[in-house]
């Protein structure tokens, strides 16, 4: 499923948190391919993914999903995940089963369905463990599992390897990538980690005070002659 934005604003009590309305600012994510959204805190990524995930509306503008505003199949279709999942005091397999107990699939469907999403995130060991006492790690891997067990078309995450270990990270980049192979979803990742953006994403939105830098093939905003890109790259480099 393909995703446009269209003059996107978003403003909260007189506050523009959100302003894409610029000629340079009409988003176009493609389905089939990992798309980054990066930029300092506070500049609007997570406001902007939460829109296209239909959890909050926009103030003015459109998005469009395949050309067309969002309806109940697209929102059946679209699944979102944050770096703070929330997670039910059920067991691991329950968390991850319930979007296909919701949807009514047979029950031994659902058993072959989270057997393997719990193999391939490598959680197996503890799919009887309650959710709510797993490690952080653990945790997004249950989620991520959880978000794809009905497999959507678009799959919107929200710094979904934040604070957890390289072993983890490798593993659900890894899953996107297969994912991406295999089904031609459309994936939206929010992430802080240039890195990661560089190593799985075709093509990178940078945002910054609510307006766009940057969008298009990700390595051109290496080449981008914005300074505060620049700035931006050179820092977290350092950093990392």
């Amino acid at each position: 499923m393909n995703i446009e934005t269209k003059n996107l604003i978003k403003t909260y009590n007189d506050t523009t948190v959100l302003n894409l309305t610029d000629e340079h600012s009409r988003l176009f994510f493609e389905s089939g391919k990992i798309h980054g959204i990066l930029g300092p805190n506070g500049s609007g990524k997570s406001t902007l993914m939460k829109i296209m995930a239909g959890l909050i509306p926009q103030t003015s503008g459109d998005v469009l999903y395949d050309g067309h505003p969002e309806d109940f199949d697209t929102q059946r279709a679209i699944t979102y995940s944050s770096h703070r999942p929330i997670l039910f005091s059920r067991s691991v397999f329950e968390n991850i089963a319930y979007p296909l107990k919701i949807r009514k699939q047979p029950k031994d469907e659902i058993q072959s369905i989270v057997t393997e999403l719990l193999d391939e995130f490598e959680i197996s060991e503890i799919q009887n463990h309650d959710a709510k006492k797993i490690s952080g790690g653990e945790s997004q891997k249950t989620a991520l599992a959880r978000a794809l067990s009905f497999s959507p078309q678009v799959l919107l995450l929200d710094e979904p390897t934040a604070n957890i270990d390289p072993k983890s990270v490798k593993l659900i980049e890894s899953v996107l990538l297969k994912r991406i192979e295999s089904q031609g979803l459309t994936v939206i990742i929010i992430t802080h980690n240039l890195s990661q953006a560089f190593r799985i994403c075709d093509t990178l939105t940078f945002l910054d005070q609510g307006k766009c830098l940057y969008s298009g093939p990700s390595h051109g905003l290496i080449e981008s002659s914005n300074p505060f890109i620049h700035e931006f790259i050179s820092f977290n480099t350092l950093k990392a």
